[in-house]
């Protein structure tokens, strides 16, 4: 039996239906979706990529995004119509009784502004303080979400501050009106599992203290576990079924939700380093490195990589993982040590290497919506590097760019001419691949491939990759937070902490105790399938209120 009551309702939608434009025609994307959502209470929606969960998320604050529209059905939000409000009524409630959090806090913030500026703006705007309460309210949220030197925090730019803190200070953005709904699209998808944790312990703290309802927008199952108080779990556009969060994970009914709950059963047989005296294809030395007025970020860091495996580099926000990649990359040459390709040097900046060591050295980026131009076709995009290192061009770059689109499992015919925004996340990271895989290259440096995607595209692309890697001979280095994906596809694994790496060997060595206590912590912060879990882990480090610990 449900702990809410009627009275306690705050948004109900009834038959929403809401289409999208394509091919010159309109075409039913959400068709005929029912909630209703009470105050305090956390909705979660969960389902694969297209299943309509952000278009819903948005139809909640009455907006339908470009390109789609609100065809049919209601939404009330305590009383009010919003599919017959005005704009004007509509904008109101937006930003100040209705908030929104995005999956990623860096593209949300204005990078030429302040936080403090960016926080102070709509509380202001709606004159519900003057813009130093604004200012020392926003301090006190900071303090609340754990983010450090809240005092002093809010007056740096987005770019001066790591993305799990950006994204508490987006959350204190959306609580700085004190809303009565809060819509968190994704928004612990791109970080760390220890600044998961911070983020999701500060939600949850946000919601019980004012009462706030939610809705909660996620792929990841055990996070929406720790979050919901009920489960709606959507299909292309429908709803497949709805329960409390306990009853759906001990009992799903649809064999679609156990397909969810089934997720993640990919797991390749680790690898071994050769024994016949070959060279790793990657070796980096002893380096350390900084970036412009700033201390050393990374510390002595060395390992190897191997032709053919696979090496996860595990560690939070700030570790240094993606510093490394810009090491090996060129992009920041090391101040001390040195790496090799092959065992010969490479130049430290990339300006000096010839055409042929940049091509060895390729990149997939964690984000494909920013990492591919979205006004180039598909063949452009893939044909560029096969044009700059192959020399091709004509028939038999069009005949390499098919290759490649069959290579990555897209239809050549129906995705040559198409446009990024007209593919969906899985679909746009296969592109990205596909660039990757067209300079040849001998080495290919993974940085969060999967942690933007819902758990059934992410395990296609970590298939797709593992045969890419057998069927090529690829060596791989996989930036990731993810444990689960180093479960599912490291041969080796580094350990990084504040520009050093603490531990490192075999991926069955590393899982297997006992381990060095930060490689204990990353492992004992991956989320679990019990709603019961983020409170027993916040009880045994003695976290009893978000804002008055320890750091976790």
């Amino acid at each position: 039996m449900s702990k809410f009551s009627k009275k306690d309702i705050l948004l109900e939608i009834e038959d929403l239906q809401i289409q999208g434009y394509s091919d010159e025609q309109w075409v039913d994307i959400i068709k005929g979706v029912d909630l209703t959502l009470h105050r305090g209470e956390v909705l979660g929606l969960i389902g694969e990529s297209g299943a309509g969960k952000s278009t819903i998320g948005a139809a909640a604050m009455g907006y339908a995004r470009d390109g789609t529209r609100i065809s049919g059905g209601t939404i009330e939000f305590d009383g009010m119509e919003l599919t017959t409000a005005s704009e004007a009524e509509k904008r109101a409630l937006r930003g100040s009784r209705i908030a929104y959090v995005a999956q990623s806090a860096a593209a949300s913030f204005n990078p030429a502004h302040k936080i403090i500026d960016q926080h102070t703006e709509a509380p202001v705007q709606y004159r519900i303080q003057k813009r130093l309460e604004a200012q020392e309210d926003a301090m006190k949220l900071y303090e609340q979400l754990r983010l450090p030197n809240p005092e002093e925090i809010g007056f740096r730019y987005p770019h001066q501050v790591s993305g799990g803190q950006l994204q508490r200070a987006m959350t204190a953005m959306a609580m700085s009106c004190r809303p009565d709904l809060i819509i968190f699209d994704e928004p612990t998808t791109a970080l760390d599992v220890t600044t998961q944790i911070e983020v999701l312990a500060a939600i949850r703290d946000i919601v019980d203290q004012f009462n706030t309802a939610a809705i909660y927008i996620t792929h990841d199952l055990a996070v929406v576990a720790q979050m919901a108080d009920t489960i709606k779990v959507l299909l292309k556009g429908e709803e497949v079924e709805q329960a409390s969060t306990e009853e759906m994970l001990e009992n799903p009914k649809e064999e679609y939700t156990k397909s969810l709950w089934a997720v993640r059963s990919f797991k390749r047989e680790q690898k071994s380093r050769p024994t016949d005296g070959t060279e790793p294809i990657i070796s980096v030395k002893n380096i350390d490195a900084s970036y412009t007025g700033s201390a050393k970020v990374l510390d002595d860091v060395s390992f190897d990589i191997y032709p053919g495996m696979t090496v996860a580099v595990v560690g939070e926000s700030g570790s240094g993982k993606s510093t490394v990649a810009r090491c090996i990359t060129g992009l920041l040459p090391p101040s001390k040590g040195e790496i090799l390709f092959r065992g010969e040097p490479l130049p430290p900046d990339y300006h000096k290497r010839t055409r042929d060591q940049l091509r060895q050295a390729q990149m997939i980026y964690q984000m494909a919506d920013t990492a591919l131009n979205p006004k180039v076709q598909i063949h452009e995009i893939i044909g560029r590097p096969a044009r700059f290192y192959s020399g091709l061009k004509g028939s038999a770059l069009k005949q390499r760019v098919d290759e490649l689109l069959d290579l990555i499992e897209l239809e050549p015919s129906q995705y040559y001419n198409r446009y990024p925004p007209e593919l969906s996340g899985g679909q746009k990271q296969r592109v990205g691949i596909a660039r990757a895989l067209a300079a040849e290259p001998d080495f290919i440096i993974c940085d969060e491939v999967t942690s933007a995607l819902d758990q059934l595209v992410a395990e296609g692309i970590l298939r797709l990759l593992d045969r890419l890697q057998q069927e090529l001979g690829l060596a791989y280095m996989f930036i990731t937070h993810d444990l689960a994906t180093v479960r599912s596809i490291a041969d080796e694994v580094v350990v990084m902490q504040n520009g050093k790496v603490v531990e490192q060997g075999p991926k069955d060595e590393m899982f297997t105790p006992p381990h060095h206590p930060y490689t204990d912590l990353l492992l004992s912060s991956v989320p679990e399938m019990d709603p019961n879990w983020l409170t027993t882990l916040l009880e045994e480090r003695g976290v009893d209120n978000v804002g008055e610990s320890a750091d976790v």
